[in-house]
């Protein structure tokens, strides 16, 4: 049983390390809080809770997470510390010891965060009184990590995130997802557009589906990702919806040619490459090769001519040798993608990779990450280009007073409306321009509305 009279006028701080699901549970967590009567604090005043949703995709990423926890702590001195996330499941121990910590919730616990906060903080009263230690520390395996815990969020962003899928079954060499979230689950497509309707009753017009493995959907259910797709294009008022990450070998061609026609989902995509070299996707134990990747491309283009294609590239990967990194650049020229986006190897403590005996120096990753971000720019300017002077759909964000709007088109490409053009009216709302030149940075067309 929650006391919810315990956290009225109670303060909470923020702060999410990693990906869209990560942003899109944190934005779940606030919201929860706040129907108990807790807000969010305002630019320098101290918090009274602080909430870190951790990372752990590489070791920098460990390192930030450190440093943001020993920052909420200090400039929050008096209060209450959770730590969750991928970070507290995989090293509790270690987030436990840092001073200032109360609570670390493992990944099946986060399902509950809201109840276990509750006990704790009934923990910290009876501290005070007899000096009994307030840290609560969960963790377990990942084959006990059965719960999931519902988002549909938007936190300060235009777009809403669905949490349609959690947790991984592929167990890559140089992963350690699995461990931190578990094999793959999911809810209901029932209940998934149950949500997706009460973001369109709170004004949402496009919806962003995320998980860690979306494309395995179905596991917990025996439903399919496609039926989730066609029931989603079904929801009125929800104008976009756009797939977060789809693996290539899950990305059927059904699914393609269902986009093609869909109502709502836009043409665009993420799909996971990491090599282009199949000797290193052979050692990361990918699900396919370069060949399969290459034709969900061709597929894609051939039907939707105008798509966005992202693509996540690893590398200096254990194994990935200067000729396996040349087969992955001259793979990646010859395709027709337009972003992307690129992740040095990091070593991850208990994976398997660490038994591959070829090691990539510091340098040689970012000599190599430097070319196919150059590879990833060159691609991005050219298909902006062949935009300018179109007219195209965009959904506007909010932006401050007297500052230039953005928004993106159907196939997200990134706009921005003059400062002296923008009106706050056109904030989420969906309005036909026409596209102008790139901007000075390069990083989006100019737009005028028609």
């Amino acid at each position: 049983m929650i006391d919810s009279s315990a956290f009225q006028g109670k303060t909470a701080a923020y702060y999410t390390l990693g990906c869209k699901l990560n942003f899109s549970e944190t934005s779940t967590f606030g919201k929860m809080l706040q129907e108990m009567g807790v807000r969010t604090v305002q630019k320098g005043e101290r918090a009274d809770i602080c909430l870190i949703n951790t990372c752990s995709v590489t070791e920098v990423a460990d390192q930030k997470c450190r440093q943001a926890i020993r920052r909420m702590v200090r400039e929050n001195p008096d209060a209450f510390v959770v730590v969750t996330g991928c970070y507290a499941q995989l090293e509790a121990e270690v987030v436990s010891r840092i001073e200032g910590v109360d609570l670390v919730l493992g990944s099946n616990e986060k399902a509950n965060l809201v109840q276990f906060l509750s006990d704790a903080w009934v923990s910290v009263d009876r501290r005070q009184e007899t000096g009994v230690s307030r840290d609560l520390i969960f963790r377990q395996k990942t084959k006990d990590i059965k719960s999931f815990a519902p988002s549909c969020s938007r936190g300060n962003r235009t777009r809403y995130f669905l949490k349609v899928q959690d947790g991984c079954d592929y167990f890559c060499t140089y992963c350690t997802i699995p461990y931190a979230r578990g094999f793959s689950r999911n809810p209901t497509i029932a209940s998934l557009v149950h949500q997706a309707e009460e973001a369109a009753q709170e004004g949402g017009k496009e919806i962003v589906l995320t998980g860690v493995n979306i494309g395995d959907f179905g596991k917990t259910t025996g439903e399919r990702f496609l039926d989730l797709v066609k029931a989603l294009d079904g929801v009125e008022g929800i104008s976009r919806y756009r797939i977060s990450s789809l693996e290539p070998d899950l990305l059927s061609d059904e699914l393609i040619d269902y986009c093609v026609q869909s109502r709502a989902f836009m043409p665009h995509f993420h799909i996971p490459l990491q090599s282009g070299s199949d000797t290193v996707l052979k050692l990361m134990h990918r699900h396919y090769d370069a060949q399969l990747f290459a034709n969900k491309i061709h597929k894609i283009k051939a039907v939707m001519p105008d798509a966005f294609i992202g693509v996540d590239v690893m590398v200096g990967c254990r194994g990935e040798t200067p000729e396996c990194f040349e087969e992955t650049y001259e793979f990646l020229k010859g395709l027709d993608v337009t972003q992307l986006h690129v992740f040095p190897y990091s070593e991850r403590p208990g994976t398997s990779a660490l038994s591959i005996p070829y090691v990539v120096s510091e340098k040689d990753k970012k000599l190599r990450s430097k070319r196919l971000l150059d590879l990833s720019d060159e691609k991005t300017v050219s298909f902006y280009q062949k935009h300018i002077g179109q007219e195209a759909e965009v959904l506007f964000e909010k932006a401050p007073r007297g500052k230039a709007m953005h928004g993106f088109t159907r196939n997200y490409i990134r706009v921005e409306l003059s400062a002296k053009d923008a009106d706050t009216t056109l904030d989420n709302q969906i309005v036909k321009v026409r596209l102008g030149e790139l901007t000075p940075d390069k990083q989006a067309l100019r737009c005028f509305i028609i």
